[in-house]
């Protein structure tokens, strides 16, 4: 029982670090219920936010963020800039990848961290408001 458990959970850690992910390029993108313009809408996100691409279809991309399905956007209002949204109600920005570190800011649950490295277990990022600092991958959900 416990080496299936072990198989399971290395497939589950093999298929995570495959996933293709995209961020929205535009400012503001609409993500529909079916891949068409004529579609109704799903969500309207805004630039940067991260979304696990989970089908293709024409130019057209069914995706997924941490909270589960989306919809479906176009892959031209996409990007391939790494971002990661905050899950967690709140993450402290550090100084360096770990807790030693000195807090430089916090953010909130749903707030767009733009990744510029990463480093074990540590992403080092760009908030909205432009403060450059590590979060604890724990926290964050994105690439």
């Amino acid at each position: 029982m416990v080496k299936t458990i072990a198989v399971l959970g290395l497939a589950f850690s093999v298929a995570q670090a495959q996933a293709e992910f995209v961020s929205i390029a535009g400012s503001k993108v609409n993500v529909r219920q079916t891949p068409s313009t004529k579609a109704e809408l799903a969500w309207e996100l805004t630039k940067g936010y991260p979304m696990q691409v989970t089908q293709k279809k024409g130019n057209w991309l069914k995706v997924k963020d941490f909270e589960g399905e989306l919809g479906w956007v176009y892959q031209p209002l996409t990007s391939k800039r790494a971002h990661h949204i905050v899950k967690a109600k709140t993450a402290n920005v550090r100084s360096g990848p770990g807790t030693q570190h000195k807090k430089v800011a916090t953010i909130h649950k749903y707030d767009l961290f733009q990744t510029l490295d990463k480093q074990n277990g540590w992403v080092k990022g760009k908030t909205s408001e432009g403060q450059v600092g590590w979060i604890s991958k724990k926290l964050l959900w994105g690439w």
